[in-house]
């Protein structure tokens, strides 16, 4: 790791994106992320790689599939309503089980909304937004540095998987300026399945290598998503993550990811100035999510507190991890929308009046 720099969330995603190889990114113009494609432009250009401002946010995820296809690591950034264009792109990549990476910096909506920092799009990131069964893994950093650390990682994971990786931050992630070490540089793996790669064989009349998401016959279909599901399962077990503060013998336990995750604590630090024991329970991967780690937690029945930049969607998960545990604890929801950011004293007011029912 190199020295700390001062950095945004947004140049950290680019330039870890940078470093871990991408070698061709495309994007649009849209608040809060532009700082990202700016810097991109410049840094991916001065490298000698490729960058393009596409006409739109759909062609972006299109010239990113087929430049994936082509052997390249490659990547594109929006904000909610350019990420709502991308999701037939992103369909069509997990059907094609190509690699990519996104990163979405999302603000208020529905629609236009504004461009204030939300969470609003846990619904569409974690369920698939785009049609057909698929899944992409869903990585929410807390900030600069893991910024940076989760765009590496991201990259790698969406190589060894073959499918879409997902970058998600709020805009105030996205606009946050924290010292960050930046990983060093690397080279990216060898495809051996790309359509490119005559070139490397030395040979014309190598098999070509057809990559598409259509395949009519729907026994066909079926068994290739079988497949890419058991595929899934592999990610579950190997890549889920979760981040404990204070759980094990909390009095409530709070349930909150990225901006809303440094709220938390900040609740949790005046708690502890008044004897009360609040706990933070982070999923740093939105999918896979880490029911199991939450499920234990909620087998205590102490009570839990979903705390969201959004009107119900993390809280989702919560209630089913326990479920899943057979747990009958409380389960509660502290949420704001269209770009409200809850405030650490409105969290430890909310959790004193749940411990006082």
């Amino acid at each position: 790791m190199s020295e700390k720099v001062l950095m945004k969330g947004n140049d950290a995603i680019a330039e870890a994106a940078i470093r871990a190889g991408c070698g061709a990114y495309f994007g649009y113009p849209i608040t809060p992320q532009n700082e990202l494609i700016a810097y991109m432009a410049k840094h991916m250009l001065d490298r000698g790689r490729i960058f393009i401002q596409a006409e739109s946010e759909i062609a972006a995820i299109i010239m990113v599939y087929g430049a994936s296809c082509a052997g390249v690591r490659a990547m594109t950034s929006s904000s909610s309503p350019g990420i709502s264009l991308k999701q037939e792109g992103l369909s069509y990549a997990a059907g094609a089980d190509i690699p990519l990476v996104l990163a979405n910096v999302v603000r208020g909506g529905p629609g236009l909304g504004n461009i204030a920092p939300a969470q609003s799009d846990y619904f569409q990131s974690t369920r698939g937004g785009g049609h057909g069964d698929y899944r992409c893994i869903v990585l929410a950093p807390k900030s600069v540095q893991e910024c940076a650390d989760f765009t590496y990682l991201a990259f790698d994971l969406s190589d060894k998987y073959r499918m879409p990786v997902i970058i998600q931050i709020d805009g105030m992630i996205g606009q946050m300026i924290e010292g960050v070490a930046l990983p060093p540089e690397k080279e990216p793996p060898k495809r051996d399945w790309t359509a490119g790669g005559m070139a490397q064989t030395g040979s014309p009349c190598r098999k070509a290598r057809h990559i598409t998401s259509i395949h009519l016959v729907p026994e066909e279909l079926e068994t290739l998503t079988i497949a890419r599901f058991a595929r899934y399962e592999t990610v579950k077990a190997a890549e889920t993550r979760f981040e404990e503060t204070g759980c094990a013998d909390a009095d409530l336990v709070m349930a909150a990811y990225g901006t809303c995750a440094r709220v938390c604590l900040g609740a949790q630090m005046l708690a502890k100035k008044e004897g009360i024991k609040l706990g933070i329970f982070r999923p740093v991967t939105l999918w896979p999510f880490p029911y199991e780690a939450l499920g234990k937690i909620a087998a205590n029945g102490k009570p839990l507190l979903s705390v969201e930049m959004s009107l119900g969607q993390l809280v989702e998960d919560v209630k089913l991890s326990a479920y899943y545990a057979g747990s009958k604890a409380e389960i509660h929801l502290l949420g704001h929308s269209g770009g409200i950011i809850p405030t650490e004293e409105e969290v430890f007011a909310k959790a004193k009046e749940i411990l006082k029912k």
